[in-house]
């Protein structure tokens, strides 16, 4: 059965949730499910903008059969080519001969990349902002390369003021029956998520979200229509405000984040050591992480969220333990940068985790050692604690002075 909205006069939200997948793109949890959104405007010609992922292809063509009530769609408007999101194209192009796919020349090669069939009699290809009429609404169409992929566009709907915005402004979680970021407690319900998603998926592309953001700057924004996640037609500047911090690499918290690795117990107590030097110091937003025990996309999020790192790991095979060099090389590749970061390395024999730990930070952008790297040998003994909590002293001055 259909399970439709009605999101503004004509404009109609016609997407799903799907609860049951475990990994986004094979890789990330998703604890509470993902939403794929999709729209269908109704006017004198009628639009479709973006597809969904096959899980919920019966559901998404029940919907757009109940909205369209024996008419048929004009226009279908990729403004991502990711598979969940073009899963259906094929299908549409089945059901409804005369429809016209509207997108840009990379659109076009992805679709050739990704299906075969025939489409070249149904090309709308568009420039950066070139319109298209479907009647009372008009579409204006802002090329937003790189975010996340190169072929993404921006759909604007000149009449209501509705930026349909592609992955941007997204975020994991099945929709809870609400669409709307204001009929929900976003910042308890969503934003986590949405951050989630921003760093781990979009986070890389911090110049070409600004970009993109410059772009479309100059309208009038009303409504935000993402693909993923609720839709935004109330605090607009706050999700924009978001974006802008996030793509900047700028924190949103002065706190700390302090990540361990520990095979036998040794390296975890040094970190508790200093957390506790830490809160003692006045320090009040801490995060705490085993790198085994945490997937590594929810210690990226807050890793962008937070001022301060601490990083702490056993060597292992004369080089860095595995989980914690796979977190710093995904930090380096998602372009994090402008963080404050202490270390302290661990080892039995020939130790050099923190050399290992240090030559990583310095590949990123920005990000200054507050002390010198510390190294224990096995256990922290009273003899080194002086020492340990000088490094702490030193990040909690960081962190309090503002530096």
């Amino acid at each position: 059965m259909h399970c439709t909205r009605e999101i503004a006069p004509h404009v109609f939200w016609v997407g799903g949730s799907d609860r049951r997948l475990e990994l986004f793109e094979n890789m990330f949890p998703l604890p509470g499910g993902v939403a794929y959104n999709s729209y269908l405007i109704m006017d004198e010609k009628v639009a479709l903008l973006d597809t969904v992922d096959s899980s919920i292809t019966r559901q998404y063509f029940e919907n757009i059969e109940h909205i369209l009530d024996g008419r048929t769609v004009d226009y279908l408007v990729i403004n991502h080519m990711e598979p969940d999101h073009c899963a259906n194209i094929d299908e549409l192009c089945r059901r409804f001969p005369g429809m016209k796919i509207v997108g840009n020349k990379k659109t076009f090669q992805m679709i050739r990349q990704f299906y075969d069939f025939e489409f070249e009699s149904r090309i709308c290809e568009v420039k950066e902002n070139d319109e298209l009429e479907l009647g009372e609404h008009r579409l204006r169409f802002y090329f937003a390369p790189m975010v996340h992929w190169p072929e993404v566009m921006f759909t604007y709907e000149l009449s209501q003021k509705i930026l349909f915005a592609a992955d941007a402004f997204g975020s994991f979680g099945a929709l809870p029956g609400n669409l709307f970021s204001d009929e929900v407690d976003f910042e308890d319900l969503f934003l986590n998520e949405a951050r989630r998603y921003y760093t781990n998926i979009v986070g890389k592309y911090g110049a070409q979200v600004q970009a993109a953001l410059k772009k479309v700057s100059g309208v009038e924004i009303r409504m935000i229509c993402p693909l993923h996640g609720p839709i935004w037609r109330d605090r607009i500047d706050y999700i924009l405000g978001k974006y802008d911090l996030w793509s900047r690499y700028v924190p949103e918290k002065r706190g700390v984040v302090l990540v361990y690795a520990s095979m036998y117990g040794n390296t975890k107590n040094a970190v508790e050591v200093i957390a506790n030097r830490l809160a003692e110091n006045g320090v009040k937003d801490m995060r705490i992480y085993d790198v085994s025990k945490t997937h590594a996309s929810y210690i990226i999020a807050d890793a962008f969220q937070y001022s301060h790192l601490v990083l702490a790991s056993p060597t292992y095979n004369n080089g860095l333990y595995f989980g914690m060099e796979a977190l710093l090389r995904d930090m380096a590749a998602l372009n994090l940068q402008n963080r404050k970061v202490a270390i302290l390395g661990n080892g039995s024999w020939a130790p050099s985790a923190h050399t290992h730990m240090e030559a990583l930070i310095r590949e990123m952008k920005n990000m200054e050692l507050v002390a010198p790297p510390l190294v224990i040998l096995s256990s922290l003994k009273s003899s080194q604690m002086e020492e340990l909590l000088k490094l702490a002293d030193a990040v909690s001055g960081s962190v309090l002075k503002g530096e």
